[in-house]
């Protein structure tokens, strides 16, 4: 419900107070900056009283003024501009311990994701690549790295897979072309999200292939047509995508593909090891 929060605000305009009008207009017209401010500063900014701001949450429908603040951050945080999430970074990290700031956004990253991912839906998404013909990855610009370290990864555990597109998203349609109903897609993508992506995957959920998204919300543009959304937060910090909840699912999912496939998994790497001592692939230290 990206436009959802704009919508109630709309529907409830005539009821609203004085004080309340003041507070739906400086919130259209200075989103970004009202995503990210307390009640208590939101209130110093419009001149209401911290109180005025949590009724006009629960007069919108919301439980208080969290939850109205978290349905605007996802109403804006695919439409925010670099130059937007580089004014709201200086905001949010201050000038102090940027790294230690930065540290802990991504371990709220990881708290949301771990609370929100479904257990039911990764063993699915587990048991519709082990059973794939041929297995495409798809993402484009900041997605690129995360499809990139899947498809290395997958490419040791399986002879069947296809990265249909990554850092150039020019050529996605020839390189999924001839996907169907036996094959597997696993697309990426988080704000702001990729559009060609985005077609890539309805193209495969229309020639009938298995689509498995990776994004953060229930509302991303890739779970319209992904039978299996898997969720990860992706904050951002300034005009940085966070990818380390992403990239962690990531990594769980290999693990549990590298688990069911066994033996099959320990024979490929016992021979690469054998390959990579025979051309010293790796340094090694005496």
């Amino acid at each position: 419900m990206p436009t959802d929060l704009f919508a109630r605000i709309r529907e409830n305009a005539p009821a609203l107070s004085k004080g309340q009008r003041a507070i739906a207009t400086f919130i259209s017209e200075h989103y970004d900056k009202a995503a990210y401010m307390t009640a208590h500063r939101m209130g110093e900014t419009v001149g209401v009283s911290e109180s005025t701001i949590v009724r006009f949450a629960t007069e919108l429908g919301y439980e208080g003024y969290p939850q109205m603040q978290k349905a605007l951050r996802e109403a804006i945080r695919a439409t925010l501009t670099s130059v937007q999430r580089i004014e709201l970074g200086r905001d949010r990290l201050g000038s102090g311990d940027l790294l230690k700031r930065a540290l802990m956004s991504d371990l709220e990253n990881l708290r949301s994701t771990m609370d929100s991912i479904d257990p039911e839906t990764f063993a699915g998404a587990v048991e519709a690549i082990l059973s794939a013909r041929d297995i495409y990855i798809v993402g484009a610009r900041s997605s690129a790295a995360l499809v990139s370290f899947l498809a290395f990864y997958l490419n040791l555990i399986f002879p069947n897979v296809r990265l249909a597109g990554s850092a150039s998203d020019s050529d996605m349609f020839e390189r999924v072309m001839r996907i169907g109903p036996e094959d597997a897609l696993i697309g990426i993508s988080f704000p702001r999200y990729s559009r060609r992506t985005v077609q890539t995957m309805r193209y495969a959920h229309d020639r009938g292939a298995r689509v498995i998204a990776l994004t953060d919300s229930p509302q991303s543009p890739l779970a319209e047509t992904a039978g299996l959304t898997l969720l990860a937060r992706s904050d951002m910090v300034s005009f940085v995508d966070s990818l380390v909840s992403p990239l962690a699912v990531i990594n769980a999912l290999i693990v549990a593909l590298g688990m069911r496939r066994g033996e099959d998994v320990a024979k490929t790497f016992t021979d690469l090891e054998r390959i990579w001592d025979e051309y010293e692939i790796y340094e090694k230290h005496r």
